[in-house]
């Protein structure tokens, strides 16, 4: 068997073994990204854990609503934690208030059941800075239509749910205002810094009093009821038994004033969710065993310092992991893209018809956004993680290498190709001996540009599931924590300059051994 195919047969194996999940089939929760979901998230992993139930995974900080939703349809995950409102508004796609049972009924078609109530109401709110409400004396939403000119900085999810923008722009006549797009955990900072007026939030957000925010009411009573609880495939209570009975025991657990206090610790006093589901378990036992049942005490527990250093965060117990994962991303998708983008490059300077339609094709791909292309993959596969992002960074890494080796053999002179020819060169000895080695130098600065690109743009991979150092920068956005987006965009950096300084003393080498 030959090398290359060796090498082909090798990296199918690590692909397998990177996404296809152990025979042991582990209870695999998920979660969105913004601090309250990354809590709960790590609540509901560790409450199975501690019980000794540790055949379960954390999938957090994997995106919005409609990406959660497909990795539940095709079981990626098997629960997330949801909220009744966007469950009915944004999955089964009705305006109607529907109780829980309704709720189930419409979910069963679907293979999915709803559950295990939290606790606390978390429905969306607007806010404004408390000074500027009280100079234009705004009290309500409907007082929002005598101020037009003001800004408000809304996530994109909710500029695009029924629940959101669109719905509350329609219910209380709002269209002279023109939102703009920001994250969730950006926009306190911009409504702080007077860059915008309005931002939307959650009931339980702890930077609405961190930042003396006045919140708006909600005169028309426009947003549904979003209680917390768990949205599940049907099978798990039967599939996992063990787990889902420790998960039951989570019901009505979490109240709204403890909800804001675990959101608090993370976003203002710097824990991480893992510390703090963790203290919440530790105090949740604790009232147990007394009978009582109290907040969780701040000073319970292990406290992560607000003053911990950047080196810490940096080279975190995670750090190999994280690093291991972007590395496979990037070059498993390189492999494939130079498998592919070789021969096409070939073929667009041959075919030269054929090629301007390939090359259209593939800049066109590089045009998409990577979130709509990772969104769009996601529906193809019905699948999240590794697989998805391997096939967005494989699309991306074609562009460069396909032009590359086109540039590199229109540089051969007609001059050298008669030669080999007049030697009784064919085609594919003429190919392998003499074109691809003139034009080697060319092709290599594709590859190189492919590889470093590669290197950023894996970092949108964590937002589908597939790890790397996206996930502290998913994490830093969710809480606005410098220090967390420098650790996972520093590696990142270095990574991409390693390659970088790699490809350049392999060129080297080569510039110095034809010599």
């Amino acid at each position: 068997m030959s090398r290359s195919r060796w090498v082909l047969r090798l990296a199918c194996w690590a692909l397998a073994a990177f996404s296809l999940p152990a025979l042991s089939q582990p209870l695999v929760v998920g979660s969105k990204r913004f601090t309250e979901s990354y809590i709960l998230g790590e609540i509901v992993s560790q409450s199975v854990v501690v019980a000794g139930q540790d055949r379960v995974r954390l999938k957090s900080g994997l995106g919005n609503t409609g990406i959660l939703l497909s990795a539940l349809l095709s079981g990626e995950i098997d629960l997330y934690p949801e909220y009744t409102g966007t469950i009915t508004r944004e999955i089964l796609k009705t305006e109607q208030a529907l109780s829980l049972e309704q709720i189930n009924e419409r979910l069963a078609p679907l293979g999915l059941q709803a559950g295990v109530l939290l606790g606390f109401d978390n429905s969306y709110v607007l806010a404004m800075r408390r000074e500027q409400a009280q100079e234009l004396q705004i009290k309500t939403i409907s007082d929002l239509t005598k101020h037009p000119r003001l800004v408000p900085g809304l996530s994109h999810e909710f500029i695009g749910r029924k629940d959101g923008w669109k719905g509350l722009s329609e219910a209380y006549q709002l269209g002279g205002m023109s939102p703009r797009g920001l994250d969730h955990g950006l926009a306190y900072e911009a409504i702080v810094a007077k860059q915008i007026d309005v931002v939307d939030a959650y009931g339980t957000d702890s930077k609405l009093k961190r930042y003396g925010l006045t919140i708006l009411q909600d005169d028309r009573r426009f947003f549904p009821t979003y209680e917390a609880l768990l949205l599940y495939r049907a099978d798990v209570p039967t599939k996992f038994p063990e787990s889902w009975k420790i998960i039951q025991t989570l019901e009505n657990k979490i109240s709204q004033g403890m909800m804001l206090d675990l959101n608090t610790r993370v976003e203002i006093e710097g824990q991480t969710f893992a510390a703090v589901a963790q203290q919440f378990l530790l105090q949740q036992k604790t009232d147990q065993a007394q009978g009582t049942s109290s907040g969780v005490n701040s000073s319970d527990g292990q406290r992560v310092s607000t003053l911990q250093s950047f080196s810490r965060t940096l080279f975190a117990p995670d750090f190999w992991r994280l690093g291991a994962q972007h590395i496979f991303l990037v070059l498993f998708s390189l492999l494939l893209a130079l498998v592919v983008g070789l021969p096409l490059g070939i073929v667009c300077f041959y075919w030269p018809r054929t090629g301007q339609a390939v090359l259209s094709v593939i800049g066109v791909i590089q045009t998409i956004p990577s979130l709509a292309l990772l969104a769009f993959l996601i529906s193809l596969f019905g699948l999240i993680g590794t697989i998805p992002a391997i096939v967005a960074l494989f699309l991306y890494a074609l562009l460069p290498i396909v032009q590359s080796t086109h540039a590199g053999f229109s540089e051969i002179s007609s001059s050298m190709r008669q030669a080999a020819t007049a030697l009784g060169l064919g085609f594919r000895l003429r190919l392998f001996l003499i074109e691809l080695p003139l034009a080697r130098t060319m092709i290599l600065s594709g590859i190189n540009v492919a590889a470093v690109t590669s290197v950023g743009t894996a970092t949108i991979a964590a937002f589908v599931g597939a790890g790397g150092f996206g996930e502290r920068i998913a994490q830093g956005l969710a809480l606005n924590n410098t220090s967390m987006l420098l650790a996972g965009a520093i590696p990142s950096a270095t990574l991409a300059l390693l390659i970088q300084g790699g490809f350049y003393i392999f060129e080297r080498r080569l510039a110095t051994s034809r010599r």
